[in-house]
């Protein structure tokens, strides 16, 4: 008969007396990636490949460190890089609706804002002296007075061709009247109403006569006055392109080396020289509540800039970080006033989203985030696929927008993705959405463990050590750093590997660091770790217990004494989200003569899922070969998982079911003290399961519920003897002989070990019933 594995086969125990350490404060703290060379390897590539589409999704689970381990190298790698452009947005002075968006060398974006903000005071200062000066009201009031007297000489023309008729003429608010004459004075309304109506209407018509005269008079004064305008005019603007076209020929100059810039100035100039009264001081109003209710001075703000993206200070490429990516945080947005009832918006309340800020740079983006909202997903394509950042309404896109807005020019756009999220989306991705392969053509996939080698182990000393740093917390001892790497590679799953979930590991030195802090102590020592590590649990095993104490009761049946017929104890793993623990349960099988074959009742009721019916299926597949290579199996048998009330998912108790079935045919009684684990294949081999360490210990503790004895154990298969991680009560338990771990590669070294009888004789009998059970079935088809 096999024999059991030794406690050193059990558990991998660290010992980090052989790196002479004693604390993880002995060691450089870490200042790279640890454990995803593969991953790292893919984000080099795809960083240093600008070309369109080259963007990355960086895949994995969450908790193994993507997001800090990419914000680290990306930081490293952004400070190799220029610091990219500033950009701002300008007004357009011919089409206000669609800002101008120009692009400048770091730095000098808040230069240029600053220079015209200086420019537009200067101007106004300049033009404030001029239009306050001697020579410039002696020039308006020469003018003035010219059109005065034109205006008169006119005037008097007029009056003296109307009085020769008989009639004055009166300036009044609606033009030139006439009013006829009563000698040299003009007649009242009274005395008009007087005369007879014959005169009336002589006088109508004589005055009808006039009017010509009186139309043309008011056109040559329209013209007199729009031409003392037109001089007025020209005086301000040759004042206003004197100051303002020297203060903007400086300001070319500095950015002669910006085309867009120099071209704007020169259209503020063109603009301003049409709008000299946007650089005149408004009046003040007296009254205090017509302040408020004047609101902004709009005239003023055309000629700001808005600083979009300022990079003044950056030291190299920008990283962006966006963990809240909605459609006006990534893409900007163009704000609203409240103006008299209805909105306001221009160029000066846009503002940049996270894609304008990391424009030149790299930006990092929750996958599902972006995903979950279509608009964000479509506006992304479109950036990156057209190589251009827009800002517009997202209603505007849907067609929900019905009021003109904003049309800034698109910014270009140089920037590379990384989106972080689960590898499961990378998939649907790719296969749902064609234009995802053209724009992330790079895949950086995160591991979620690695090799337990010494240079790994030194790197999760290293990591230790800066988290600790970091954290201003406590070092761990040289024991609380081996519970913590034991901790790592349980987590793992594998003697041989060491987990990459460095989120739970930081919580668990997190909480070590509390209790010892409770105890005072300077060090983290490994009992605080494992109180940690209980605490958890404690805080996760509810329904453990309660499953627990029913077995105790006797309410769940499992035996762990004794030899039944037909039943087997398989062991099963439940998982409840962050904690999961392993229970036995009671596998039962029935037999006799028919030809139904194997039922599963799991699978009959609907309680089985796919993978465990495959797994019957197989059982059913072994079956044959071992026992119907002859001659037909004359057999109806039931398989069961008692006390079952919830699906059954798995194969893994396949080799438990085939064991219970040949039991029952054979009749030779199973071993209750003995569980076994394992998916077995149609050749009567016993595969690999998961869960194994999980499954053990709850075996382990049912026994401890009915008492030791000394003859229990679990059978696994022989390939998950590297998976072994199990806890101190469990090795206690194996060291003092109480509990067994066997490991058993085919179905024979199974049921030796369970019957403690030889595998071809527990063959020979079932074969022997099987014979049986076929001469009962001629015997009922010879009878009438």
């Amino acid at each position: 008969m096999a024999q059991p594995l030794g406690v050193n086969e059990l558990c991998y125990k660290y010992d980090l007396k052989r790196f002479g350490i004693d604390c993880t404060d002995e060691v450089e703290p870490l200042s790279g990636i640890l454990g995803q060379e593969r991953a790292m390897q893919a984000l080099i590539v795809g960083i240093g490949i600008r070309d369109k589409g080259f963007n990355i999704y960086a895949a994995g689970p969450p908790g193994i460190g993507k997001m800090s381990m990419i914000e680290s190298f990306l930081h490293a790698e952004a400070q190799k890089m220029p610091p990219p452009k500033d950009w701002v947005y300008v007004n357009n002075f011919e089409d206000p609706y669609r800002p101008i968006a120009i692009g400048l060398p770091a730095g000098r974006g808040r230069e240029l804002k600053e220079d015209v903000s200086k420019l537009v005071q200067a101007a106004k200062r300049g033009l404030k002296r001029a239009f306050e000066s001697d020579d410039y009201s002696a020039s308006r009031e020469r003018i003035t007075k010219e059109l005065e007297r034109a205006r008169n000489e006119v005037f008097e023309r007029i009056a003296a061709q109307c009085k020769e008729e008989g009639f004055a003429f009166q300036p009044t608010p609606y033009g030139l009247a006439l009013v006829p004459l009563a000698g040299d004075r003009p007649m009242a309304e009274e005395e008009f109403n007087a005369l007879p109506l014959e005169e009336r209407k002589a006088l109508g018509a004589k005055r009808e006569s006039l009017d010509p005269l009186l139309k043309l008079g008011m056109k040559e004064t329209r013209d007199l006055e729009l031409k003392a305008q037109e001089r007025l005019q020209e005086i301000d603007e040759n004042i206003a392109r004197f100051i303002l076209g020297g203060l903007i020929e400086d300001l070319s100059e500095k950015y002669e080396d910006v085309s867009d810039a120099v071209a704007y100035l020169s259209s503020l100039l063109d603009h301003a020289l049409k709008n000299i009264g946007d650089f005149r001081p408004s009046p003040q109003p007296e009254e205090p509540m017509t302040a408020l209710t004047q609101g902004p001075d709009l005239s003023a703000r055309k000629y700001e800039v808005n600083l979009l993206v300022d990079n003044a200070r950056s030291h190299g490429a920008p990283v962006v970080i966006d963990f809240n990516p909605t459609y006006t945080e990534l893409f900007g947005k163009a704000e609203k006033e409240a103006q008299f009832g209805s909105l306001y918006t221009d160029f000066t309340l846009i503002q940049a989203g996270a894609i304008h800020r990391a424009n030149g740079g790299f930006l990092v983006l929750p996958a599902e985030d972006v995903i979950r909202d279509p608009y964000v997903w479509d506006g992304l394509k479109r950036c990156l696929q057209t190589e251009s950042a827009y800002i517009e309404d997202p209603g505007e896109r849907s067609g929900y927008m019905t009021s003109k807005g904003l049309r800034p020019n698109p910014i270009p756009l140089d920037v590379k993705v990384i989106l972080v999220g689960r590898t499961y989306l990378c998939h649907l991705l790719y296969a749902y959405d064609e234009e995802y392969a053209e724009l992330f053509k790079i895949k950086a996939e995160f591991d979620t463990e690695m090799d337990r080698t010494d240079a790994n182990i030194m790197g999760m000393l290293s990591f230790m050590c800066r988290f600790s740093t970091n954290g201003a917390l406590r070092h761990l001892s040289a024991c609380g750093a081996e519970e913590t790497l034991r901790y790592a590679t349980r987590t793992a799953g594998d003697q041989s590997k060491i987990s990459t979930h460095f989120g739970l590991l930081t919580d668990l030195v997190r909480e070590a660091d509390h209790y010892a802090a409770q105890d005072g102590s300077e060090r983290i020592m490994r009992e605080h770790v494992k109180r940690a590590e209980d605490a958890h649990i404690a805080r996760s095993d509810l329904i453990e217990q309660k499953l627990r104490e029913a077995t105790q009761k006797g309410l769940i049946k499992i035996d762990t004494h004794g030899e039944r017929v037909g039943q087997v104890n398989g062991l099963t793993v439940i998982g409840l989200g962050d904690y999961s623990f392993g229970r036995p349960t009671r596998i039962t099988a029935t037999v006799a003569p028919g030809q139904e074959g194997i039922v599963d009742i799991e699978r009959e009721v609907e309680l089985g899922g796919p993978i465990h019916s495959k797994g019957v299926m197989i059982l059913h597949g072994c079956l044959m070969r071992l026992y119907g290579r002859h001659k037909p199996l004359s057999l109806s048998a039931r398989l069961a998982f008692e006390q079952s009330y919830e699906g059954v998912e798995g194969d893994s108790a396949s080799c438990a079911e085939l064991i219970a079935l040949i039991s029952a045919l054979s009749e030779v009684p199973i071993k209750q003290s003995i569980a076994i684990t394992g998916s077995i294949n149609q050749q009567g081999e016993i595969q690999a399961i998961g869960g194994v360490n999980e499954k053990i210990e709850g075996f382990l503790a049912s026994c401890k519920l009915q008492g030791i004895t000394g003859e229990q154990g679990v059978v696994i298969p022989e390939s998950n003897a590297k998976n072994l991680m199990l806890s101190d009560e469990a090795l206690e338990s194996a060291a003092k002989g109480d509990f067994r771990v066997w490991t058993a590669a085919t179905l024979d070294d199974g049921i030796q070990l369970l019957t403690g009888r030889k595998a071809d004789e527990v063959h020979n009998l079932a074969r022997k019933r099987l014979t049986d059970f076929a001469e009962v079935l001629k015997d009922l088809e010879k009878r009438p």
